[in-house]
């Protein structure tokens, strides 16, 4: 009986001692990224600047565009049924009861419904620019961050490798590699971490602009629909 407790407390000793080595490691490694961070000198400030800026505007665009793409698939339906029975006040108040970029050029062109047919499909076209221009807000941003960061990276390549020939020119004949260890650090993780970030940036540039996309064709698609909507009673 005994001999099973010390066993199981035994167990137990050795579970939490495993637990607190790898927090431990966890933690060390931590430690030694800030490290590097910092050895990168002052120009990681800027580079790590963008990133939390490209971090910022990837998620928040991300979520907005993915809200935009959620179309009801009964909207068109419902807006037609409404038109139909003549209740053009229904059909604004549904739109407008539905935050998405469709729906706002689907009122847009239902409140200008008894004009031309041309200043309905330019009233849409108005409206979807402007949507359109909604969800690529912060994009543009997006890509100077993927471009901007590795360029920086690379200028920090320079600095650390002027520092490095500067302290070489003013040891003289007393060269250390430890005394060109600084500059050329620095040179090296200013490189990587440019790259780094403008790599990300640019995937996610990429990830945004597809979305966008995607977005742009259901809202194509709802207008085209409901031009031929509004064109049905003139057949």
């Amino acid at each position: 009986m005994f001999g099973y407790i010390f066993l199981q407390v035994s167990n137990a000793a050795g579970e939490g001692a495993e637990a607190l080595a790898e927090s431990a490691q966890q933690d060390g490694i931590v430690t030694r990224f800030f490290d590097i961070a910092i050895k990168g000198g002052w120009i990681m400030i800027p580079i790590i600047a963008l990133s939390l800026v490209a971090v910022f505007i990837f998620f928040d665009r991300y979520f907005a565009i993915k809200k935009a793409g959620k179309v009801d698939k009964t909207l068109l339906d419902r807006v037609k049924a409404y038109i139909t029975e003549g209740k053009v006040d229904a059909a604004l108040a549904l739109t407008r009861s539905q935050e998405t970029p469709t729906a706002r050029m689907i009122e847009k062109g239902i409140s200008r419904i008894g004009r031309p047919m041309s200043d309905v499909n330019s009233a849409i076209e108005t409206i979807g620019n402007l949507e359109i221009s909604k969800l690529e807000k912060g994009l543009p941003v997006l890509a100077s961050v993927a471009g901007g960061a590795p360029m920086i990276g690379f200028l920090g390549t320079v600095i650390g490798m002027i520092q490095a020939f500067y302290d070489m020119a003013n040891a003289g004949n007393n060269i250390d590699v430890t005394l060109l260890s600084s500059g050329i650090y620095q040179a090296m993780v200013t490189t990587v971490a440019g790259l780094t970030v403008g790599i990300i940036a640019y995937f996610a540039y990429n990830i945004l602009v597809a979305n966008v996309e995607k977005v742009i064709f259901k809202m194509e698609a709802a207008t085209s629909e409901f031009l031929d909507l509004l064109n049905e009673p003139a057949k």
